[in-house]
């Protein structure tokens, strides 16, 4: 049972669940300067996370330095990708950042990240466009 040698990896204390509220917390936070009041319920742990997921989503560049866990010990170099200020500026809008949240983040369907920026970048669409319009 060769197989049993091997580190449980997979055993943690820390949630490991994707949290889209942090995300663009940390997103504006960066963009601004300022640290807005969602990142004060926040461990360092589920910051450390979203950092990860931002990274892995192309939202930002940045280099990790290993800690003793599966997560950063600290976070150095951060910037904002192309990417990352394309959503950023997608769901500034705290009304429609609500609406995002109710249709998709929490309406118990599955989505990915993609399918959150395009229908928000669709939204965002139609409120500079008007709707059914095609800018006229």
């Amino acid at each position: 049972m060769a197989f049993l040698r091997f580190p449980l990896l997979f055993i943690y204390d820390a949630s490991m669940k994707r949290d889209m509220e942090l995300c663009r917390a940390l997103l504006i936070a960066h963009e601004s300067g300022e640290k807005p009041p969602e990142l004060e319920m926040a461990s360092l742990d589920e910051i450390g996370y979203a950092y990860v997921l931002l990274k892995d989503a192309g939202f930002i560049e940045a280099h990790f330095i290993e800690g003793n866990s599966v997560l950063p010990a600290a976070i150095v170099n951060c910037r904002l990708t192309w990417e990352g200020h394309d959503f950023l500026d997608a769901s500034r809008d705290s009304k429609l950042w609500k609406k995002a949240k109710e249709k998709i983040i929490d309406s118990g369907v599955s989505w990915t990240v993609s399918i959150l920026t395009e229908w928000l970048k669709k939204e965002a669409r139609l409120h500079l466009l008007g709707s059914g319009q095609d800018g006229q």
